[in-house]
C-alpha cells in the first residue's frame, strides 16, 4: 500500500463515466483502511446510496446526470448527513467552489490531477482537514483593481493575531493545524474564530471560511 488511514474509513464513488470510476477505484484500492462501499453513475443513485449506507466520505463528480455533485451535497447538507464530500471538477469554477464551501464540502479536486492527488485528498479529509488541488488556487483570490490600495474597514477591526488566523483559515487549515502552526491550543483557535466572526458579522456553516477565501488576496 502506498498510503494508509489511521482507522477504517468507508467511501462511495459517483461519476457517470465507468472508465473514470475504475481509475478512481484503482487509486483508492492503494489506500490501506479505506473500504469502497459502492459506485454510482448518476447523482440520484449516489444520493440514495449515501443516505442508505452512510459512508464516512463520498467522491462526487460535479457534472452528473439527474443530480449534480453539488445538488447531492446540498441535499445531504439539508439532511444533516455527516458524510464528508469531495467534489471532482474539470474546470476552475469559482462560483461553484464558493457554493461548495457553504455546503460543507471538504475537498475540491481537479480531474486532471486526480491520479497524483486523490490519495492526498482522501487522507486530508479523513483527518478533518480540507483539500484543494493546487491548480485551483487561483479561484481563491479576488482580483484587486489597479490602484485600489485602501485597506478595507473589516481588516482594521481585527488584531494582528486574528489576521494571522484568518490567513490560515483562507489556506484551508483546520483548527488543529492552526493550533500546531501557531503553538496555541485548539480552544484558543476556536475562541479567535468566534471573535473574528462576530467582528466581521458572518454567521452560518463555513461562513468564516468562505469570507477568508474570498478575501485571501487582502490578507
Amino acid at each position: 500500500m502506498e498510503n494508509s488511514l489511521p482507522e477504517p474509513t468507508s467511501v462511495i464513488i459517483a461519476d457517470d463515466h465507468p472508465l473514470f470510476r475504475s481509475g478512481i477505484r484503482a487509486e483508492l484500492d492503494r489506500i490501506e483502511n479505506l473500504n469502497i462501499l459502492g459506485e454510482a453513475g448518476d447523482g440520484e443513485a449516489a444520493l440514495e446510496m449515501i443516505l442508505e449506507q452512510k459512508p464516512a466520505m463520498a467522491i462526487l463528480d460535479v457534472r452528473m446526470p439527474k443530480l449534480t455533485g453539488l445538488d447531492v451535497a446540498e441535499k445531504l447538507f439539508e439532511s444533516s448527513c455527516t458524510t464528508k464530500i469531495i467534489l471532482l471538477t474539470m474546470h476552475k469554477e469559482r462560483k461553484l467552489f464558493l457554493r461548495a464551501l457553504e455546503l460543507g464540502v471538504k475537498g475540491y479536486l481537479l480531474k486532471e490531477a486526480l491520479i497524483s492527488e486523490i490519495q492526498q485528498a482522501i487522507t486530508a479529509v479523513a483527518l478533518g482537514s480540507y483539500y484543494l488541488s493546487p491548480e485551483l488556487s487561483s479561484i481563491l483570490v479576488d482580483q484587486i483593481k489597479p490602484g485600489s490600495e485602501l485597506e478595507p474597514d473589516w481588516k482594521k477591526q481585527l488584531t494582528p493575531a486574528e489576521l494571522g488566523i484568518l490567513e490560515l483559515i483562507a489556506d484551508l487549515k483546520s483548527n488543529d493545524e492552526i493550533a500546531r502552526t501557531l503553538f496555541i491550543s485548539k480552544r484558543t483557535v476556536e475562541n479567535h474564530r468566534v471573535n473574528i466572526s462576530r467582528k466581521l458579522g458572518v454567521t452560518g456553516t463555513n461562513a468564516l471560511l468562505k469570507f477568508a477565501v474570498k478575501n485571501k488576496s487582502l490578507l
